[in-house]
């Protein structure tokens, strides 16, 4: 994956036709993204500047939907409404990220990420975001 891009897994491709559909729908976002697809491997490369609940949208509307998964983090030392809403800023900052929940009483989150985008066990480190 090159520097500012991310790479998601997609469904229903069969052909270069599909690829092409695919291709042209990113591009349709921004159209310096460079939108790279494969169709061997069912994945897409794109550029991080889009977020990724447009990449999601996009590709429904071109009837080849990109997979999700749910990731949750459990999120230590919020002390209140604030520190909910900068993590979830935060999250939502992140390449590949679709939505992002977090609930300060049972100190959690669920992200919702474009599948193969997102390593679920990475870490995030949101050092700072409450301060």
């Amino acid at each position: 994956m090159a520097d500012g891009n991310y790479s998601f897994e997609l469904d229903g491709m069969s052909c270069a036709s599909g690829v092409g559909c695919v291709e042209r729908a990113l591009n349709g976002l921004d159209g310096d993204a460079g939108a790279v697809v494969n169709l061997a491997r069912e994945t897409g490369t794109f550029s991080n500047a889009v977020p990724a609940s447009a990449v999601l949208e996009a590709l429904a509307t071109a009837a080849y939907p990109a997979r999700t998964e749910v990731i949750n983090l459990t999120i230590e030392a919020m002390t209140c409404a604030s520190c909910v809403r900068r993590v979830e800023v935060a999250l939502l900052a992140a390449p590949g990220v679709v939505t992002a929940t977090v609930n300060l009483a049972s100190e959690t989150a669920e992200v919702t990420v474009l599948s193969g985008a997102v390593d679920p066990g990475g870490r995030f480190d949101p050092v700072g975001v409450c301060d």
